[in-house]
Formats: C-alpha cells, structure tokens, sequence
C-alpha cells in the first residue's frame, strides 16, 4: 500500500480516478440503503474539486484503491467521506485510512454520518470507538447514522 495526500484540484488524472473510485465505493452503500441520492453518487468532478479539506489516498501500484477526506476545525474532525474501492474489500485498506484519520484528529472529537442500513461502515467506525449519537431521514424513507468519536483531550 502506498499512500499520498494529493490534491484533486491540482491534478485531473487523480481528479478522475478519484471520481471513478467513488462511484464505485459508494455504489455498494446505495444498494445497501435503498437509493442513489447520496452526495457521493451526485457529484461531478467540478464538485468533488471544490471539495476544501485534507485527503488521504492509498493505491496498490498505479490502482487507486481507497480514498477518505475530511475537514478540521479547532474542536472536531468532520469526515466527509471514506471508500475503497469493492475489488479491495477485506484487506484492511479501511482501517489502514481511518488510523490517518485518528492521528489527524489530533485527540479532537470525530464525527461522521453513514447509512443507518450500511452494515460495513457501522462496523469500521464501531471498531474505532464512534458511537451513534441520532438518526436523520434524508430523503424519506432513507436514514443516516451521525457517529462521535470522543476525543482525548
């Protein structure tokens, strides 16, 4: 695994790989909870460009396959989004980009939003300590789960 903190702005190739790698991952979600009207799956490359945060990317040779972003203030890390692509699954990739995650958050809070019917992610973020804090239907009929990871300091 090789990782790398690349801008998508700043790079088209890596802004369509990037893009494609989303689609994918965040594929399985939707049939996971019922529906494609997840902001993963609205966005454009304009869109995922503008995206202001810190990226962590993992590739296997020139294969990019996972990917997770996030945003910092002084009191929280606000993930936006973690995804590996499916032909990757079960080799620790998740897990490799949330001990980023966690180190980046510095002993600040974390918090993240998943699917409430999205098995996978509510295992990965159990794994490392979130806890369900509420539920929100968006749109009806479909629920996310809003996670805390409290911090350490």
């Amino acid at each position: 695994m090789i990782f790398s903190t690349p801008d998508p702005a700043a790079d088209p190739y890596f802004a369509a790989a990037l893009l494609e790698l989303q689609r994918t991952a965040f594929a399985i979600e939707a049939r996971l909870i019922g529906t494609r009207e997840i902001p993963p799956l609205q966005q454009d490359r304009d869109a995922l460009t503008a995206f202001r945060g810190s990226w962590i990317t993992v590739w296997d040779g020139v294969a990019l396959v996972g990917a997770a972003a996030w945003r910092s203030t002084q009191e929280a890390l606000e993930i936006d989004r973690v995804m590996v692509h499916p032909e990757a699954h079960r080799r620790g990739i998740g897990s490799a980009l949330m001990d980023r995650i966690v180190e980046a958050a510095s002993g600040r809070d974390i918090r993240v939003s998943t699917g409430r019917d999205n098995p996978p992610g509510i295992a990965l973020y159990a794994k490392y300590g979130f806890v369900a804090e509420s539920e929100q239907e968006v749109p009806p009929g479909v629920w996310i789960t809003c996670l805390r990871r409290p911090g350490s300091g």
